[in-house]
């Protein structure tokens, strides 16, 4: 068993959580993914806040380059670990 996370990075909370919804449609997600704002460095306006999509991936079973089209969609990304 691995101790595996990805993180997709996203524009925006509305992607975020539309993200972490289709994950579980998409993949089979059964643990509730974790949204968190990431604040720009420098930036006190909360509209220049990426918002990152944490996801647990204990079995190992999620494929990175699946999950980097998937982030694609919503206009993000998936940060290598």
């Amino acid at each position: 068993m691995s101790d595996e996370r990805h993180v997709l990075v996203l524009p925006d909370r509305d992607a975020a959580e539309e993200a972490a919804e289709a994950l579980r449609e998409r993949f089979g997600v059964t643990e509730e993914p974790q949204l968190v704002r990431d604040a720009l460095a420098g930036e006190d306006d909360a509209e220049d806040a990426q918002w990152l999509v944490v996801v647990e991936d204990a079995e190992g079973r999620l494929d990175a380059g699946a999950l980097d089209e998937f982030a694609a969609g919503w206009d993000g990304w998936r940060e290598e670990p």
